[in-house]
């Protein structure tokens, strides 16, 4: 009875969302999916997803490790102005990452260019934004 609940309340926060991308970063996936609460309400969910392989051959287990910040909003500059301070910061520190040309397109799981939203068009940022979420 337990686990029906909890399909059931996955399958509607499936639901809720409203636009999603994800980015491919060696064993990391970032997900940022925007969603709507019951008030009919838009927010950020970022999701850290990064593989875990214990063991070797065929013993092996795969697993993931999930990590969520909830993004509301009203805090959006607020985050955005500390979020570009704490990269200039690193990059003043160690230099600008200097990436391939293979990694300036958002993928989706599947490998395929990610264009997903309702509205067709992605939102456009003025600057560059890269995430490194540890907890």
């Amino acid at each position: 009875m337990e686990d029906l609940k909890k399909k059931n309340n996955s399958d509607l926060n499936d639901k809720e969302i409203v636009y999603s991308q994800s980015i491919k970063a060696g064993k990391r996936i970032y997900y940022l999916d925007v969603k709507k609460n019951r008030k009919d309400e838009m927010f950020l969910a970022i999701t850290e997803s990064k593989k875990i392989v214990m063991g070797e051959g065929e013993e092996s287990q795969v697993s993931f490790e999930k990590h969520k910040i909830f993004l509301y909003k009203e805090d959006f500059d607020k985050f955005m102005k500390g979020l570009q301070q704490a990269v200039r910061f690193i990059e003043d520190k160690q230099g600008a990452y200097n990436k391939p040309a293979e990694e300036d397109t958002p993928m989706s799981p599947e490998g395929e260019e990610e264009t997903a939203s309702l509205s067709g068009k992605a939102p456009d940022f003025n600057g560059e934004i890269k995430i490194d979420i540890d907890f």
